[in-house]
């Protein structure tokens, strides 16, 4: 087995949790941490009703978040967010 999921109890959508893995054998430790950005463009649509639009000026919203983030940390999970979700969850692993 490769890889093993952990439910991380979140209370707030922007909370962050940092979680650190030590592999015993190997003695490393992985670090990982989960964050929510912002996923809401309603101020930025407010003078337009393009589904399209919404979508497209969401993924480059959180682009331009990702591409601006600690380069100490590396992208490893979007996960979906629900229809009415104002944040999305992002997973990072430290390099």
């Amino acid at each position: 087995m490769r890889e093993i999921c952990v439910p991380i109890p979140l209370g707030d959508d922007n909370e962050v949790a940092e979680v650190e893995v030590k592999l015993a054998n190997k003695k490393i430790s992985v670090f990982f941490r989960l964050e929510s950005f912002s996923w809401d463009v309603s101020k930025e649509m407010a003078d337009k009703s393009d589904d399209i639009t919404e979508k497209l000026l969401k993924i480059y919203n959180l682009k331009k978040l990702i591409a601006d983030y600690d380069s100490d940390w590396e992208l490893i999970q979007i996960f979906t967010p629900s229809e009415s979700s104002k944040n999305i969850q992002v997973l990072f692993r430290k390099k």
